[in-house]
This record gives C-alpha cells, sequence and structure tokens, in this order.
C-alpha cells in the first residue's frame, strides 16, 4: 500500500459502502450549489425564486451532515481531545478509552431512541411546499445515530480508536 505524503499512514481502499457514501455527498453538494445559485441569480435577476427549492436544498443539507459525519467515523476524523489520554498508558488508557465508549454508545441510544420518535411523529406532518413527510428529514439522525453506533462497535472490536492505526496501549490484549 502506497502512503500518503507526510504521513506514515498507510492508504486503505475503501469499501463499496463507503465510496456510495460518498458519492451520496458529492451529489447532495452539487444539489444544493445548483438549488441555491439558481434561487439567487432568480431573486437578483428576476425579482423571484423557486420555493421547492429551498425545501431541497435544506434536505440534502441535513443528510449530507449525517452522511458525512459517519464517513468520518469509520475513517476516525472526527476532532477529539486527547490531551489526557495521549499522556497516559497501560490500563489507565484502556480504561479511559472503555468509558469514553460507553459514553458515546449512551448518546447514541439516547439519539437513536429520540430519531425514532420523531420520525414516527414525522410520518404524519408534511412539508409545507413540496408536501414530503418531515419524517424524511428526521430519519437522518436515525440513521447518523445507527451509523456512528457501528462505527462505535467496530472500535471496541479492534480496542482503539478509528484513527489510532498504530495500535498503541489502548488495544485490547
Amino acid at each position: 500500500m502506497t502512503e500518503p505524503i507526510g504521513t506514515g499512514a498507510p492508504v486503505r481502499p475503501k469499501n463499496r459502502l463507503q465510496r456510495l457514501a460518498e458519492h451520496f455527498m458529492v451529489l447532495a453538494l452539487a444539489g444544493m450549489v445548483v438549488a441555491v445559485f439558481v434561487n439567487v441569480v432568480l431573486r437578483y435577476a428576476f425579482g423571484t425564486s423557486i420555493v421547492s427549492y429551498e425545501e431541497i436544498s435544506r434536505l440534502l443539507f441535513v443528510w449530507l451532515v449525517a452522511v458525512g459525519a459517519i464517513v468520518a467515523a469509520f475513517e476516525g476524523k472526527h476532532l477529539g481531545f486527547d490531551m489526557l489520554t495521549a499522556r497516559l498508558t497501560g490500563a489507565p488508557r484502556k480504561a479511559l478509552f472503555w468509558v469514553s465508549q460507553a459514553l458515546v454508545a449512551l448518546c447514541m441510544v439516547l439519539l437513536l431512541k429520540g430519531s425514532w420518535e420523531q420520525v414516527v411523529a414525522g410520518m404524519q406532518s408534511y412539508s409545507t411546499v413540496l408536501g414530503y413527510p418531515l419524517a424524511l428529514g428526521a430519519a437522518s439522525t436515525l440513521v447518523l445515530a445507527a451509523g456512528l453506533l457501528v462505527a462505535l462497535v467496530l472500535e471496541l472490536v479492534r480496542g482503539r480508536p478509528a484513527g489510532d492505526d498504530a495500535g498503541g496501549d489502548a488495544s485490547v490484549e
């Protein structure tokens, strides 16, 4: 495997699901750019806009953020505060890893539960312009919570965070 310039980390080939998620993010961002650009031109040039483009761009943005957060979690690209854990080794470092993962899991389970309730409530509510069920927007956080829980389980199986390819002292023995 080749290494990126300036790092010692090998480049891993991306799996099909990751490539699909990245293609979705590209299409969502492109759709947002087109929708917003067209509306800006229409507003300034003709004094009008396409109202449905605002709803479309808002929905695409919500899904873009959710899918992007999942991709970042699998790649270990989320921001982390490791000022304390970077100075620890052995059992204390492992203990803090497991405690932090347990807290993240608790948050994700609460997000999953709340998102499901929002999806159920959103099935009876519809957007004002396009008329799609508002559950479609709420489903993004449901997918986000589920995706982050899967990433968390994989980190627990590895015994270290996704970006920590060296293994360090946090790996399970």
